[in-house]
């Protein structure tokens, strides 16, 4: 499409930055539409492949994304009382050089400072909460509640598992509960000084299970999270700050490094794990989806980042490659829903890399290799 295309991204968070970034690299005429007054610290912990080191370099980030986060050893499974090996990936170089990039464990809020700083920060607008949309002439208008509008010839919704933008052009679809509550901390790693761990660790038990991994270079903070099975809970649960007793409580019989990791914890976040309904239609008209806005992905498989980067970067290379919005996202739904729809189901059945598997799909997947021309 022509550089003078108006593209509004509503939402300012991982997707959302990260197609800002690639397209705004490519000389597009980009506005991040962001509902929040600034850009807190929130989030925990992220694992990206290799995938996403390619998309990152594209951008022209690679090496302030590589120095916030750090490179893991290996993806460790354990089995949760005995602390017993059952499979171990190895992140070395022989790795890195088959997949083709990094991997990188980061926490969220630093792979956003390191997004953010690939635009200028004329092109991100806060306290703007789209309330609407509507036709006006070739183009669309955005209504937000502080009573601004703005025309654009695409909008993106990269506003995450509540989207808005998806209410407006699809009608409200619920979330799904999947029936397990999430806990999750990021925590000092000098408060379990001595503790010998590995830099990512899950540790698989009957019916749930925790991950553990360091998010800095320096190896000085940890993020832990652990499933559970919570009838309690629904998809209207507000989420809830507490200390890690309840954390403790539901993980009491596995490993004790596992439980010196809970313990450690001072503060917890719980939330209910929720998902959408898979669908083969993530446009309509000028707009389209992307990230959670259209495929909330269970955290099993510690994938959901990693879908959103990539979905950036065919969206913007079908953007880029195609003369018309219509054009741009079917080569860019064509291209996306099977990959992602691969991924939900192997979330879905929580058995990613419990034991040896093939990975090379997954982390050596590289989106700019994709036929853009023949997907549409």
């Amino acid at each position: 499409m022509d550089k003078s295309a108006r593209i509004a991204i509503v939402g300012g968070g991982l997707a959302g930055l990260a197609l800002a970034g690639l397209l705004y690299k490519q000389g597009y005429r980009i506005t991040v539409f962001e509902q929040t007054p600034e850009f807190h610290r929130i989030g925990a912990g992220i694992i990206l492949g290799a995938s996403i080191a390619k998309v990152i370099q594209r951008i022209g980030i690679l090496e302030p994304y590589i120095a916030a986060g750090m490179k893991p050893d290996a993806f460790v499974s354990r089995k949760w009382d005995t602390g017993e090996t059952l499979n171990e990936l190895l992140f070395d170089a022989e790795a890195e050089a088959r997949f083709g990039g990094p991997f990188i464990n980061i926490h969220r809020a630093d792979l956003h400072d390191v997004l953010r700083s690939a635009i200028p920060d004329e092109a991100i607008r806060f306290d703007h909460m789209l309330v609407g949309t509507e036709p006006a002439g070739s183009a669309v208008r955005l209504t937000f509640s502080n009573g601004l509008t703005e025309d654009a010839d695409i909008v993106v919704g990269a506003d995450g598992i509540h989207s808005r933008l998806r209410n407006a052009i699809f009608g409200k679809r619920p979330l799904r509960y999947v029936g397990s509550v999430a806990y999750r901390a990021v925590f000092s790693t000098a408060r379990v000084a001595g503790l010998s761990m590995r830099d990512c660790t899950k540790w698989w038990g009957p019916d749930r299970h925790a991950l553990s991994y360091y998010v800095t270079g320096r190896r000085d903070e940890m993020y832990i999270m652990g499933a559970v099975p919570d009838k309690s809970w629904n998809a209207t649960s507000e989420p809830v700050i507490q200390n890690h007793d309840r954390f403790l409580e539901a993980f009491k019989d596995f490993h004790p490094e596992l439980t010196a990791l809970i313990t450690a914890a001072e503060e917890v976040q719980a939330l209910p794990i929720c998902d959408l309904e898979r669908n083969d239609r993530w446009s309509e008209g000028q707009a389209v989806l992307m990230g959670d806005a259209c495929h909330a992905v269970r955290p099993y498989m510690a994938a959901g980042g990693s879908m959103a980067i990539e979905d950036a970067a065919i969206l913007s290379e079908a953007i880029s490659t195609h003369d018309t919005p219509a054009k741009a996202f079917a080569a860019y739904e064509k291209i996306r829903i099977p990959r992602v729809g691969k991924v939900q189901r192997i979330s879905e059945e929580n058995s990613w890399l419990k034991l040896p598997t093939d990975t090379g799909w997954f982390f050596g997947y590289d989106p700019f290799t994709e036929d853009l021309k023949q997907a549409a």
